[in-house]
């Protein structure tokens, strides 16, 4: 006798953010995972909720632990599955969400969980998927300036883990193998960090960078290492206010900034990858 296949319910879920343009970016990439076969439904950690749903086309954004705390209410016995829109294993991926799994697995016995990995699954070696996102909005920042061969720098947001560091650095050492010809210097940076020795590993910031050579004159693209334009890398945001600065410092500098990397093809390649490997994994042990 065949075993009846346990009904699931996906989740593609991110940090969360007070700008609309993040939820929209997630929304549209969970309808692009649906047309390929992989339903997922759109939802946030946290924030998001407070976007007014009239900048959302009317549908106010959901957060992750009511999403699903609803879903099986409805249907107690479902196999819920978390697909994280987080590129490392930050504290959310291996702290906050198993927490708030274990406490919903307490009311729903019959339910059963799966998690997938950060994006990048392996922080020494990135998926060649977010490589080639970050490949392709670097040569079309290129290709928009109009620089010759600019020097180049990858910004991520800055954290409190360091293995999310280790992301950082390895993608901007794959970064640099896949420019030679194209770009000049190639480094990274984080947007900010909290004070301390001991979060000195994300070190350089991005506003020491740009004034350190060579990288404090000519032509500079920065690299958005940020899934989602938002507060911080969104029109206006905090990495642009850093340029905007470091630019009016340095009357030599010229500084083109990339879209962010969500929205690249090889990103969805990566979702869907990530969906499929899940479908075929174990449950966790949240119960």
């Amino acid at each position: 006798m065949f075993a009846v296949p346990r009904s699931f319910v996906t989740f593609l879920f991110d940090n969360g953010s007070l700008r609309a343009s993040s939820t929209l970016n997630l929304r549209a990439l969970a309808e692009q995972m649906g047309k390929r076969g992989c339903p997922v439904r759109a939802v946030s950690l946290l924030h998001s909720s407070g976007v007014d749903p009239t900048e959302l086309g009317g549908l106010r954004a959901e957060l992750l632990e009511v999403a699903v705390g609803e879903a099986l209410a409805a249907r107690p016995e479902l196999e819920v599955r978390l697909l994280p829109f987080f590129l490392g294993p930050s504290g959310a991926l291996t702290d906050y969400v198993p927490q708030r799994m274990r406490s919903i697995a307490s009311k729903f016995p019959k339910a059963s969980f799966k998690m997938a990995p950060s994006l990048c699954a392996d922080p020494s070696a990135p998926d060649p998927e977010l490589v080639e996102a970050l490949v392709g909005t670097t040569l079309r920042a290129i290709e928009k300036s109009g620089f010759q061969r600019p020097r180049v720098v990858l910004v991520d947001h800055g954290t409190p883990v360091p293995m999310v560091t280790q992301v950082r650095d390895s993608l901007g050492c794959a970064l640099a193998a896949r420019l030679q010809g194209r770009a000049g210097d190639v480094a990274v940076a984080s947007m900010e960090r909290r004070p301390g020795e001991a979060y000195a590993f994300n070190e350089p910031l991005l506003e020491t960078r740009l004034t350190t050579p060579p990288f404090d004159i000519g032509e500079v693209v920065v690299v958005l290492q940020f899934l989602s334009p938002g507060r911080h890398a969104g029109p206006e945001g905090d990495v642009a206010q850093i340029c905007k600065a470091a630019c009016g410092r340095s009357r030599g500098l010229r500084i083109e900034i990339s879209d962010t990397m969500g929205a690249e093809p090889p990103m969805l390649d990566l979702l869907v990858r990530r969906w499929n490997e899940l479908a075929i994994s174990a449950p966790q042990a949240w119960a």
